[in-house]
């Protein structure tokens, strides 16, 4: 038996231990919000390791704003955890019932997945975050995070376990990959007796990589094309606000803007203010030809893929559009199905872009950076869902579950 078998064994165990723990789930979680704060400067000793290799090896910006932990982002971590301990549990629930005519008594009930396989990139809190959805909802997880956050996720996981062990729980219901070889991750993608599903968070590579490997169910997340169109009906200075926020609040993450569509008949007007408060950060602009004549040549001329893909960096594609219908066909081009707004006061118009728009998050006068779990409402997120199967959008407890009948009879037989 190869490592990750073994691995997986022990996770397929540890989630029958889960799959009845009831209220010691979240006497668990507490615990490792617990230990995350007492430990913090453990944490963070091991986190300052990869950020100095993260530097060394000439990481840019965002990736490293990404991997780089604080005591104040692993209070937040910690806070996230006992949010996810907050919310109902969400295995038991009777979703629906029935009697058939036999007096067969029919009742569906939300149930674990099972074992959860996450693999990430340089991101320390989806360890955190992962483990707890994971363990609310009753699974196991196996956590695969990248090499630049290796050090960070053994201090990490090395304190849930401990925690979730002295809560009465199975230490093996966390377990992280320490292998780095692609090796580990390709046997990872196979382990079909093991695993029930396979979840990739990280950039559009990683993903591509594992849905065309994985031989286990995978639910897509992550890639964001975001897209903010500005209409011709837009309150300019809002769009403005819109945008800076989009793009520049944290843009290595997945719901960061990538694309702004502006409608030609305010183009001239729009277009300044944008770049006057982009400028406040140095987000470098590539622009069609018709943006460069209103801007001038500091803006890039831009190329098709510089459309096509996900920048995670303070770059923002800019393109004018002659109508809504022009905007609605780009995206439908270009989008990755992740998060669109329109900025408009045309009730009209938001309704045909909210209508037109095939993503999991379409927004009115709002930025994209709404679409997080914590915002939505669900607690820590296991990650935004691209795809329409199993789940969409931003991913809480109850897309970490699925069902089962229990059927009551008096003797029937068929």
């Amino acid at each position: 038996m190869t490592t990750m078998e073994q691995l997986g064994e022990r996770a397929k165990k540890s989630a029958r231990s889960l799959a009845t723990a009831g209220s010691r789930k979240d006497r668990a979680l507490l615990a490792i919000a617990d230990a995350l704060t007492e430990r913090c400067e453990e944490i963070l000793a091991a986190n300052r390791l990869d950020a100095e290799n993260g530097e060394k090896n000439g990481m840019t910006r965002s990736l490293l704003d990404r991997l780089t932990l604080s005591e104040a982002r692993v209070k937040e971590m910690a806070e996230g955890v006992r949010q996810v301990a907050a919310l109902p549990d969400p295995v038991g629930i009777v979703l629906s019932g029935s009697v058939r005519p036999n007096g067969l008594k029919l009742t569906k009930v939300s149930v674990p997945l099972g074992v959860i396989g996450i693999i990430f990139e340089a991101r320390p809190n989806v360890t955190s975050d992962a483990a707890a959805l994971c363990l609310k909802a009753g699974n196991a997880v196996i956590l695969r995070g990248g090499k630049e956050a290796m050090h960070s996720n053994k201090a990490i996981t090395s304190v849930m376990r401990r925690a979730i062990e002295s809560a009465g729980l199975p230490a093996d219901s966390v377990q992280l990959i320490e292998d780095m070889r692609r090796e580990s991750a390709v046997e990872l993608m196979s382990l079909s007796r093991y695993l029930d599903v396979l979840i990739p968070r990280g950039g559009a590579g990683l993903i591509r990589t594992v849905v065309e490997n994985a031989r286990v169910p995978v639910i897509e997340t992550g890639t964001g094309n975001c897209h903010v169109y500005v209409d011709e009906l837009a309150d300019l200075s809002m769009a403005a606000n819109i945008i800076y926020n989009a793009k520049t609040d944290r843009p290595s993450v997945c719901n960061a803007l990538e694309t702004v569509l502006v409608h030609a008949a305010v183009a001239e007007k729009a277009l300044p203010l944008i770049k006057e408060k982009l400028d406040k950060k140095q987000v470098e602009l590539r622009g069609c030809e018709r943006t460069r004549e209103i801007l001038g040549d500091s803006v890039v001329p831009a190329t098709e893929e510089d459309y096509e893909i996900e920048f995670l960096d303070y770059i923002l594609a800019v393109r004018v559009v002659e109508s809504l219908e022009e905007a609605l066909e780009h995206i439908a081009t270009y989008s990755s199905g992740h998060s669109e707004c329109i900025v408009t006061e045309g009730y009209e118009q938001a309704q045909r872009f909210t209508d037109g728009v095939d993503s999991a998050a379409v927004y009115v006068n709002a930025s994209t950076r709404f679409t997080d779990g914590g915002e939505f409402g669900l607690g820590a997120e296991i990650g935004i869902s691209t795809q329409k199967l199993h789940a969409r959008g931003p991913m809480g407890l109850n897309d970490l579950t699925s069902t089962k009948y229990i059927v009551r009879g008096t003797g029937q037989i068929r």
